[in-house]
Formats: C-alpha cells, structure tokens, sequence
C-alpha cells in the first residue's frame, strides 16, 4: 500500500491539514504534529487532537528523530507538510533537520521523493520566497494556501475544499471536493 507522510506545524491553517486527511483514500497515512501546531489548533478551531490523530494510521511525536520514517530506507511516496509556517520552511530551507518534520524533509529531498509544502501565510516576506525558490530549484512542490474563484464560492467549506483539492491532486490522490475548471 502507498505511503503518505503528512507534516502539520504551527502556521493557521489546521481546517486545511484536517480536510486533507479527512480525504486520503486507500494509502497508509504517517501522521506528525508539532508543538506548535498543536499550540494554533486550540486557539483557531474546535478540532480535537484525538480526532485528527484518529485520521492516520501512524502517529509521531515531532521530538521523535529516530522514529521509522525519519531513514531513507523508510519507503513513502509523497510528503506533505499542510500548513506549512514560515519557521518550517525556513529551517528545510537551510537544511536544519532538528525535528522530525524537519528530518523527514531532508529524507524526502535526499530521496528525490515527491515533497509538497502548503505554506499559509500572506503577504509573504522576501526570504519566504527566496527559501521557497531554493526548495522549488530542488524539486519541493510549494503549493500556496491560495483558493482559486472560478468555481464562485459561497462557503469557507467551498475556498478549503479547493486548496485541499489541488493538494490532492498533486499528492496523486484522486479526489472529487471542488470543482474543476469549465466544471464549476
């Protein structure tokens, strides 16, 4: 069964992490969370950790750099880090491995493994887009938070979906939650 390995830290952005999960199909799900994330979950939603950690199959502890998936000769296929903040990013950037999240980043560069980060910020600062170009020149999908209109949305429901939609897609993960072009 394919692997996914899915990355939540600290940026705003929990509704976008849980979606995704909500919609994996038919991969085994490596689930990690940082302190952080954690931290902004509590302030920005009502979503329990119980309940997001029930949507993986595996979960570890973001201090864990030993765990399984922190080796190269763990196989997964795709790695997603959604939300992304700024403070990941920029340490990936610099290729500072001190958390798992982090160590499973350079595993996947290393590995040449399909990686997508979902950063959520706005505006973004010049060094977030020069460590994003720096990932995006070694083969890191950055893939921007940024719903698209086309599909005239009506409900927060519809702009997440979209997001989450064109995570999944690029995850290779098929997926029916928004629209697509000249669909909508």
């Amino acid at each position: 069964m394919e692997k996914i390995v899915v990355g939540i830290t600290g940026a705003s952005g929990t509704v976008l992490a849980v979606r995704f999960l909500e919609n994996l199909r038919d991969v085994e799900i490596h689930l990690v969370i940082s302190d952080s994330a954690r931290k902004v979950m509590s302030l920005e939603s009502d979503y329990k950790i119980e309940y997001i950690r029930s949507l993986a199959d595996y979960v570890y502890n973001d201090s864990d750099i030993a765990a399984r998936i922190s080796s190269g000769s763990f196989i997964f296929s795709t790695f997603v880090i959604i939300p992304c903040s700024s403070s990941t990013l920029a340490k990936i950037s610099a290729g500072i491995s001190d958390t798992l999240i982090t160590r499973v980043a350079t595993v996947a560069m290393k590995e040449r493994r399909k990686f997508i980060i979902v950063p959520r910020e706005m505006p973004f600062s010049t060094i977030m887009l020069e460590n994003m170009l720096k990932l995006s020149r070694d083969n890191v999908i950055v893939s921007p938070a940024i719903p698209g209109y086309y599909q005239r949305p009506s409900t927060m429901d519809d702009l997440i979906n979209f997001v989450v939609a064109r995570v999944l897609d690029l995850a290779g993960v098929k997926n029916s939650l928004s629209p697509r072009w000249k669909d909508a």
